[in-house]
């Protein structure tokens, strides 16, 4: 028997939810109506599945859900709110929940729903399926475009990229090129940032890598 914690601001709501999970043979074994408390209950039962709101007052389910999972890691998350928000369903998986359900689910089909979840699976409402694939399509086409551009640095970038890779201080560099040392430091951090990288080593073997300087 699956141990359940609902956790929703409208009492009404709760407690009907809370007795028909009850009634379907669910160890429903606590209910919150606000986000500290869920947070508490979730801690000391460590339930097996949280049903959670977003819209809550004071803080916002999708921090409760972090500080859930945070508390009890074996917890599986699975909101069930009214809200359509492509950001609050983003916001949710990348939270780690399981699921994402408006609440004019049927309710036959939320048991469907827990049961899958109880089993490793996940799910998200029918409603809410077309913007997940919106969102999945503008990642995908967006690494595509990353993987696919090479970064452009300008002339004087590549020259102090050059003077890099012979082993060159920033004050050294500076003198060569007649620039100050702070501005020799800006120019490899555009570098840094237009290569995505974090060091000059890595800089300048990406650009020995891709022909962009030769020792």
């Amino acid at each position: 028997m699956k141990r359940l914690l609902v956790v929703d601001d409208v009492p009404l709501f709760r407690a009907g939810l809370t007795s028909a999970l009850n009634g379907a043979g669910y160890d429903v074994i606590g209910e919150a109506g606000d986000g500290e408390s869920a947070v508490a209950v979730a801690e000391s039962e460590q339930p097996d599945i949280v049903l959670l709101d977003i819209l809550m007052p004071g803080v916002s389910g999708i921090d409760v859900l972090g500080k859930i999972r945070a508390v009890s890691p074996s917890s599986e998350v699975l909101l069930l709110t009214g809200s359509e928000s492509e950001e609050d369903l983003v916001a949710a998986i990348r939270g780690g929940a399981r699921g994402y359900i408006l609440k004019d689910m049927p309710f036959d089909e939320l048991i469907l729903v827990i049961d899958n979840i109880a089993d490793g699976g996940a799910a998200v409402s029918p409603g809410m399926a077309g913007k997940l694939f919106d969102v999945a399509k503008e990642l995908l086409l967006h690494q595509e475009l990353i993987s696919t551009r090479k970064p452009t640095l300008t002339g004087r970038e590549l020259e102090v990229l050059g003077l890099v890779a012979d082993g060159k201080t920033s004050r050294q560099i500076g003198d060569l090129l007649f620039i100050s040392e702070n501005t020799v430091k800006n120019h490899i951090r555009n570098i840094l940032d237009k290569l995505g990288l974090h060091s000059r080593n890595e800089a300048v073997l990406y650009a020995i890598r891709e022909n962009m300087i030769t020792l």
